[in-house]
């Protein structure tokens, strides 16, 4: 009767022990650690990429990129340029003549490709460089050549802008190198190619027949400028200046056409 007593209480503790067990474990879960998902491309490349959301940022779909500040800012700064050149162009005062005067310079005067190209290369490098074959510089003093050689029919003198040159060739070339700013029709010298320098000189190719460049080109020293019409004799004649600022120079005080 006693060993049956003691198997019962035996019994008893071992359930309650079991039953503190199970509460114990339910009320103290293991931890368990979630891995954040990660898929093949970002576990084996090291880094982890990111697409932009435009659903995402407070709900209001804003480019990461956008600043609303600084565009508004920029829109302000706008606004009152418009406003103070407005300003400007309405009052005829002295002072204001001035900065009139400084307003329109800058927009009528031509930008200088030739000179940004030189510098871009001279930073930079050619940016054509693995495209076209290396060529040997010239020296300084050999840079200028007449775009034909020939007989000069009318002088710097006579016209008081360029020179008329009777020449055999039937091509004209660029005298230096530089970037074509304009081609068309003008009144004393017909159609004509003006080439911008990083002198800031332009040379000025008129009484063409044909153009062979075209706007904005790069031109090297003795590239093919265009074709001159020939008379009955073979020989055709050109038109050749010089420009420095806002004036013109006698070609013949830089260049021989003999």
């Amino acid at each position: 009767m006693g060993n049956r007593a003691d198997d019962l209480r035996k019994k008893m503790a071992k359930r309650k022990r079991e039953l503190r067990l199970g509460d114990a474990s339910k009320r103290d879960p293991k931890p368990f650690s979630a891995l954040p998902y990660t898929d093949d491309e970002e576990k084996y490349s090291g880094a982890a990429y990111h697409s932009y959301d435009p659903g995402s940022g407070g709900g209001r779909g804003q480019h990461p990129l956008f600043k609303p500040d600084v565009f508004m800012f920029k829109l302000l700064i706008g606004a009152c340029l418009v406003l103070v050149s407005a300003i400007v162009f309405k009052n005829d005062s002295p002072p204001f003549e001035k900065v009139q005067h400084v307003v329109t310079g800058t927009f009528e005067e031509e930008f200088q490709f030739a000179r940004l190209s030189k510098w871009y290369g001279e930073q930079f490098g050619d940016p054509l460089a693995l495209i076209k074959p290396a060529a040997d510089k010239q020296p300084a003093s050999d840079q200028y050549t007449a775009p034909a050689s020939g007989k000069v029919l009318e002088t710097f003198e006579d016209n008081g802008q360029g020179v008329m040159v009777e020449t055999s060739s039937t091509l004209v070339e660029a005298m230096n190198e530089g970037v074509v700013i304009e081609i068309g029709k003008k009144e004393e010298s017909g159609l004509t190619v003006v080439v911008q320098h990083d002198d800031s000189t332009e040379s000025w190719y008129g009484n063409l027949e044909e153009v062979q460049v075209s706007l904005y080109d790069f031109v090297e020293n003795g590239k093919e400028i265009g074709k001159i019409k020939a008379a009955e004799d073979q020989k055709g004649t050109y038109y050749f200046a010089i420009k420095k600022g806002e004036q013109f120079i006698d070609p013949i005080q830089v260049i021989s056409f003999e």
